[in-house]
């Protein structure tokens, strides 16, 4: 320990005394830099000159160098073939410790690598001779003393050692008196222990284990062979109820995967009116959770709680009928059919639901009829419009000049007659423009210049409104007839001032607010329109309906013309509900419109043509 700690105090004074003089040496090369203003590398071998004999414990070279290691100055003694260049690394180590020690035992020297902060880029470097056998000693002092505590410490292990090792013996002898005597009892029960193993597997679920048979017929034997033909008759009967069990898993799924592929929804029901199976799509159309618990018909869906009470009461098999349900604020029409289920000959086991969402086809149906009759209506009416309203002209110009006290009242009433047959014709084209649709003439266009374009005409009749764009600043490329989407943009945007003008006069504190919002998907574009008006209606898919309107003036065909405008540009169109524009937690309405972008829905022949 004493060698140990003479070695390395040895070692640590060499380090401490050079780190010294490498710094007050580079102190004085900075102070020398600092005193004159123009120095040369001349000037700095004079300056080592004169200071290396100054340092007591002297240096055996002394060097100044460059970052690349380019010696610039090297004092007394200090000859090239002795150099050794520093590395990259031990620069970037004295820059950052401010001074770096190099052992260097093949040598015999230490060395001390430290920058010069006054001077631009370069280094002092020195050495000293050092014993290096000194220092070698301290590596074998080291390595004798990591032995010596080795053995020390491993003295109490190899007694310990010795000790386990008579303890093994000891107890190795006392099992195997213990094993001779095992073996010598299990061979006076070997039967018994036999049957014991065959029982323990067959609880683990092994049917083939037999217990071996013995040529005596004691009990223990007869015993053995009731065992063997009760294990046989259970792996038959296990066999068969796994066969009855695979063959009822395979219908249940085909069971599950019909009901679930299918459109309509289905719902099982118990004897006592519970709901106890929904496929996917009851979920979806009922609005019902995947967990629900079970629950009766009636509270789940209230709706469906007429007809089947009139089918349990009845006395009937089956009934249906037409219903509509509400759900998320949206009307839909079902056309549900429920029947009674059993069996076994007892009796019923409960009944099935099935339902389907004709509204898509109601609708449809609808519009259809509403086409056929515009058609008709538009032919009927549009021929007589014009007579009528040049007759009534051709008496005003004729007649009113005759009469002279009734003159007035004349002319006026013809005003009311041709004003009304003007306003007539109006219908009458809104009626021929909804009976045929032209087909859209799809071509490349900005969907966002568009909708720019529209709200600030739109914007200059409804100063009052406040109107918000959240556009993008990319352009957003539709396959579309840009006049038909502007048309049905233009009618979205005139029904929400409608709206909102309508609710603005119940309220004076009311801060009218439109928002035209485009949002660029990854293979749609949807244009949501959004007010803080009245909002809709519960059953606000009828307002896709013609002629069903919420207004006193309105003639019901607005969004009927959208919604063919935008189902023939392949699109979607969504009523919902807005977002409360203000502290009221008022909703208005939101239209949302969905259009394929261009590059996923290219134009047609005819279109690019």
């Amino acid at each position: 320990g004493s060698s140990l700690a003479a070695a390395e105090a040895y070692e640590f004074t060499h380090r401490r005394d050079l780190e010294n003089d490498a710094r007050a040496l580079a102190g004085v090369l900075n102070r020398e830099r600092l005193r004159l203003t123009f120095i040369t590398d001349g000037d700095l071998r004079r300056i080592l000159a004169r200071e290396q004999p100054k340092i007591q414990r002297g240096l055996r070279e002394a060097f100044i160098i460059n970052g690349k290691g380019i010696i610039r100055a090297r004092g007394a003694a200090s000859y090239l073939f002795d150099y050794e260049m520093p590395s990259e690394s031990m620069f970037a180590q004295a820059r950052d410790a401010g001074i770096l020690i190099i052992d260097d035992w093949a040598n015999n020297e230490m060395r001390a690598l430290i920058p010069l902060p006054q001077f631009s880029d370069h280094y002092l470097l020195i050495s000293r001779t050092i014993d290096g056998n000194i220092l070698k000693l301290l590596d074998d002092t080291q390595e004798t003393a990591v032995l010596y505590r080795q053995l020390e410490a491993q003295r109490g292990q190899l007694v310990f050692e010795f000790g386990l090792l008579y303890m093994g013996f000891a107890i190795m002898l006392l099992l195997a008196s213990m094993l001779a005597g095992l073996q010598f009892a299990e061979y006076l029960s070997q039967p018994v222990a036999a049957l014991t193993r065959a029982a323990q597997q067959v609880g683990a679920g092994d049917l083939d284990v037999r217990v071996p048979p013995m040529v005596s017929d004691d009990e223990i034997a007869i015993l053995g062979r009731y065992f063997n033909q009760m294990t046989k008759q259970i792996k038959q009967q296990r066999s068969t109820l796994i066969k009855q069990t695979e063959q009822a898993e395979r219908r249940g799924r085909l069971f599950d995967s019909v009901l679930s592929s299918v459109s309509s929804g289905v719902l099982g029901i118990d004897e006592q009116g519970r709901i106890q199976f929904a496929n996917r799509s009851a979920h979806r159309v009922l609005n019902m959770g995947q967990d629900d618990e079970p629950m009766p018909l009636a509270i789940a869906v209230p709706e469906f709680a007429e007809l089947f009470e009139k089918l349990r009461t009845s006395g009937q098999t089956t009934t249906e009928g037409e219903i509509k349900l509400i759900r998320a604020g949206v009307q839909e029409d079902l056309l549900v059919r429920m029947a009674t289920r059993s069996g076994t000959e007892a009796g019923g086991e409960g009944y099935v639901v099935a339902f389907e969402n004709i509204t898509d086809l109601l609708t449809a149906q609808r519009m259809a009829a509403w086409g056929d009759v515009a058609r008709r209506i538009a032919h009927e009416i549009k021929n007589p419009l014009t007579p009528i309203q040049l007759s009534a002209e051709r008496i005003k110009r004729k007649f009113a000049p005759k009469i002279d006290e009734d003159g007035p009242a004349l002319e006026k009433m013809i005003d009311v007659i041709v004003r009304q047959t003007g306003d007539l014709r109006n219908i009458v084209e809104e009626f021929s423009q909804f009976a045929r649709m032209p087909q859209p003439n799809r071509q490349p266009g900005d969907l966002v210049l568009l909708v720019r374009e529209v709200t600030s005409l739109s914007s200059h009749g409804a100063e009052h409104v406040n109107i918000v764009q959240t556009l993008p600043k990319e352009p957003c490329i539709v396959a579309m007839d840009a006049a038909m989407i502007r048309q049905a943009l233009t009618n979205l945007i005139k029904n929400a001032i409608e709206a909102i003008e309508i609710r603005a006069r119940a309220s004076d504190t009311f801060r009218p607010e439109l928002r035209v919002s485009v949002c660029v998907e990854e293979s749609n574009a949807v244009l949501r329109v959004s007010d803080n008006g009245i909002g809709f209606p519960e059953d606000r898919m009828r307002l896709l309906e013609p002629y069903q309107t919420t207004r006193a003036d309105g003639t019901g065909l607005g969004l009927s013309i959208v919604l063919k405008i935008i189902e023939d540009h392949g699109g979607t169109l969504g009523l919902e509900d807005a977002e409360p524009f203000d502290d009221t937690n008022h909703q208005g309405a939101e239209v949302v419109v969905t259009l394929p972008r261009a590059e996923n829905n290219p134009p047609s022949e005819t279109a690019k043509q």
